[in-house]
């Protein structure tokens, strides 16, 4: 049976500090959650009752297995989550965080030079999953190195940018040489699907344009149907070629904000499966958002339908002056 999303990238280990607002050194405790970005997409869609599937791939270490557990635990299927078969392959990336709410979440990823989400081999690709699943969401980052770079443009070429074929624009500097090396080739990967989602920085890097509406018609004009962007405290803007929304942040005490775009990821691939009118989608997927920054971890943090409408319900978002 076809899976109702299907995501292919980045996964591993978050240790997460319980001690907040000090650095790394100063940090005595600690707490393990399932991380990645892939990942937390899935498992927010899996939430929301949806079929999830990731691709991607652990060390054959103690954190793959515990990868492929938690995430199967969190209602993933993890049958394409596959360890490296070298005995001395990578290991399973680790990934600290420092928490200084409410706007500072510096991430320290410790990962080996091929981490083995990016050893995905395009041989290995379960075409057929990818060719069925109504959304296949792929991130920027699964384009930084061979083979994993290979692997993401053979999965499209297979999809044939059928469905809804999202790119996460999702830049990480530490993973490439430079922006300019980044923008190669997600203007390549442009070509290939429906949908994008990224900051204003992610919009520059993939586009050249940082103002929101400008990057939004930049997207379009590379033949998406759909194209989000991020505004941080600004809310969310959602461009189609016949409709543009905006939709202002919810007002929460952030924790650590670094999981809410995967909620808001997965909570979009909600909304849009369930054929809601765009405001609707994006008001969804921005309170999903919040929940998440609310609270320490991500994978695990990922709300339930009935929390996000009842943040819905209880605190409408904030819109700035002259927003709809």
């Amino acid at each position: 049976m076809a899976h109702d999303l299907v995501t292919i990238g980045r996964t591993g280990v978050d240790l997460y500090p319980l001690d907040h607002g000090v650095g790394l050194e100063e940090v005595r405790t600690f707490e393990k959650f399932l991380g990645g970005s892939a990942t937390n997409v899935a498992v927010a869609a899996a939430r929301h009752g949806r079929s999830a599937a990731l691709i991607s791939r652990v060390g054959r270490d103690p954190f793959g297995r515990y990868v492929r557990q938690e995430a199967a635990r969190l209602g993933v299927d993890v049958t394409h989550v596959t360890p490296i078969t070298a005995p001395d392959g990578p290991p399973t990336p680790v990934t600290f965080c420092e928490v200084f709410p409410p706007d500072d979440f510096p991430l320290y990823f410790y990962r080996y030079s091929a981490a083995p989400d990016l050893m995905i081999e395009p041989a290995a690709l379960p075409l057929d999953d990818i060719r069925q699943a109504a959304v296949f969401w792929a991130t920027v980052t699964g384009l930084s190195a061979e083979p994993s770079r290979a692997a993401h443009f053979a999965a499209w070429r297979a999809r044939g940018r059928r469905g809804t074929t999202v790119l996460d624009l999702d830049y990480r500097p530490m993973f490439w040489d430079g922006p300019q090396e980044a923008r190669q080739q997600v203007e390549r990967a442009l070509e290939h699907v429906t949908a994008a989602v990224g900051n204003r920085e992610e919009c520059e890097v993939a586009v050249g344009e940082t103002e929101p509406g400008r990057a939004a018609d930049a997207l379009l004009d590379r033949g998406l149907e759909l194209a989000v962007v991020k505004q941080g405290p600004k809310g969310v803007l959602a461009a189609t070629r016949e409709e543009r929304v905006e939709v202002g942040p919810f007002p929460v005490e952030v924790v650590n904000g670094l999981g809410a775009g995967d909620a808001f990821g997965g909570a979009l691939v909600h909304g849009l499966l369930s054929g809601w009118p765009l405001r609707r989608v994006i008001e969804f997927a921005n309170a999903a958002g919040a929940i998440v920054a609310s609270r320490l971890a991500c994978s695990t943090a990922m709300p339930t339908s009935a929390e996000v409408e009842s943040v819905l319900t209880s605190a409408p978002p904030v819109h700035s002056e002259g927003t709809p």
